[in-house]
């Protein structure tokens, strides 16, 4: 969804392939009851305080930029969306996980633990939604859940096939198992985090590569006598 032009308030919407199955349906099941919004064309540095005409032209370039067609690809909208904080804030709360890749060996014993944590804010009390985006690469399990745990915040930027074969949980660490696959020799995937309370996100990748049953990793297939 996105404004035409600055002048005038009309709205393009352009529907996903979901919401037109939705919609073809005729059932009314297609029903809008969220909706989030974003800036992902503005460019920040482009706020000119040195402006000669004053303040009220620091931001006139932002505001001449061109705007942003409605794009239906879910994984590229709404990439930076706007969110609501207490007045007093005056710095972004930014998540933070220590290590922002993980590669396995399929079947990897007990995972790994995800323990983010939120810089300049707090996200303690509700915890954070992890999702991974393909469980047939891995899985997730709670670590440790929450003191009052909220619903899951899935973000819309997920795609109608990653819908289908996500995964969410919620607390305050999560541990990713590596699935067991046959083919191809690798798989790669990630997992999203966001915190509950702030809705900061920050995202891990994902990969598992494939070896022999009953083998140690990195050890070849024994010879067939």
């Amino acid at each position: 969804m996105g404004f035409l032009n600055n002048t005038t308030i009309t709205i393009d919407a352009v529907l996903t392939k979901r919401g037109r199955e939705l919609l073809a349906r005729g059932r009314n099941e297609f029903a809008i009851t969220k909706f989030a919004l974003s800036d992902d064309e503005v460019d920040y540095r482009l706020w000119d305080t040195a402006h000669p005409n004053g303040t009220n032209y620091y931001g006139a370039v932002i505001e001449n930029m061109p705007l942003l067609e409605p794009v239906s690809d879910e994984t590229q909208a709404l990439k930076y969306k706007l969110v609501t904080l207490p007045k007093e804030t005056s710095r972004l709360p930014i998540l933070d996980v220590a290590v922002p890749t993980l590669a396995f060996s399929q079947g990897g014993g007990n995972g790994e633990l995800l323990a983010p944590g939120t810089l300049n804010s707090t996200d303690a009390e509700q915890g954070y939604t992890f999702i991974i985006h393909d469980t047939t690469v891995a899985t997730l399990q709670v670590g440790q859940a929450a003191p009052s745990p909220s619903a899951p915040l899935v973000p819309v930027t997920l795609s109608d096939e990653e819908l289908t074969q996500s995964q969410n949980v919620s607390g305050l660490t999560a541990r990713v198992l590596p699935q067991v696959f046959t083919s191809p020799n690798q798989k790669s995937t990630q997992i999203t985090i966001v915190g509950n309370q702030t809705g900061a996100t920050s995202t891990v990748a994902i990969t598992v590569n494939k070896t022999s049953l009953g083998s140690p990793a990195g050890a070849g297939t024994p010879p067939v006598s």
